[in-house]
């Protein structure tokens, strides 16, 4: 049976959310937690902040990581997955970049990166909680549509949507590769425990069929299906096509 939590709305999305990840903390303060970036846990990640500084709690050996980074470009830009996460969480928790395992955004052999990234988790004993959001095509991390269920640590193509407002906001050419190293499928599989986050109503039909569909490597998020840890957060509007059926 699918573990599925539907929160009435936004805010109470917010709060579970955040308390699944404290909650890691708690239970095991040497835990090895991968995060997700974007708009559907920025205010998580703030109200974790908050808690952390009214009633602060043992960080001193945790260890985080985000699922994927972009690529050919400098953690400078905004958008970066290490600066997004070093700016909404990890600086206000104390963790330094020994415990903040991420690939560098440039690289002249992004190949070695990926293995080394990968490495990196299996020396820490492996994922502990690995939090993901849902793609409007059904990608996790950076795997996109027609991702081998096999795939290991690798660099994916970005979806259009999203590379062309990086395109716009850094102002490279059309031309300048860009792209995403983003743990594999595979990789993600082998977490000990997952929560995939989705809210709004316009991620309602990709929820039916990450749920309900067929699981196929059309839909990444499908495989998830299959996952004996796997919990799916969603609010009221990301539910609407799924609510007679829970």
């Amino acid at each position: 049976m699918l573990n599925i939590t539907v929160a009435e709305n936004e805010a109470e999305f917010d709060r579970l959310m955040a308390w699944r990840i404290i909650g890691q903390i708690l239970h095991s303060p040497r835990c090895v937690i991968g995060l997700s970036t974007g708009f559907t846990p920025a205010n998580t990640y703030q109200i974790i902040c908050d808690i952390y500084k009214r009633y602060p709690f043992d960080t001193s050996q945790v260890i985080l990581f985000n699922v994927d980074e972009l690529t050919n470009l400098p953690r400078s830009y905004a958008g970066c997955c290490y600066t997004m996460i070093r700016d909404q969480l990890a600086d206000a928790l104390q963790i330094p970049d020994e415990r903040f395992i991420m690939p560098p955004t440039m690289s002249d052999d992004f190949e070695r990166e990926c293995r080394d990234f990968q490495k990196a988790l299996e020396a820490k004993g492996g994922i502990d909680l690995q939090i993901l959001g849902l793609g409007a095509n059904g990608h996790i991390g950076i795997n996109q549509p027609g991702t081998a269920f096999a795939s290991e640590t690798w660099v994916s193509p970005m979806d259009e949507i999203f590379e062309a407002r990086v395109r716009r906001e850094t102002g490279v050419a059309e031309d300048y590769p860009l792209g995403g190293l983003t743990l594999g499928i595979r990789t993600i599989m082998h977490s000990r425990k997952i929560v995939l986050i989705a809210k709004g109503e316009s991620k309602a039909e990709m929820v039916e069929k990450m749920l309900y569909g067929p699981v196929t490597e059309d839909v990444p998020a499908s495989v998830l299906q299959l996952h004996p840890n796997c919990e799916f957060l969603i609010d009221s509007a990301a539910a609407a096509k799924i609510k007679e059926r829970i």
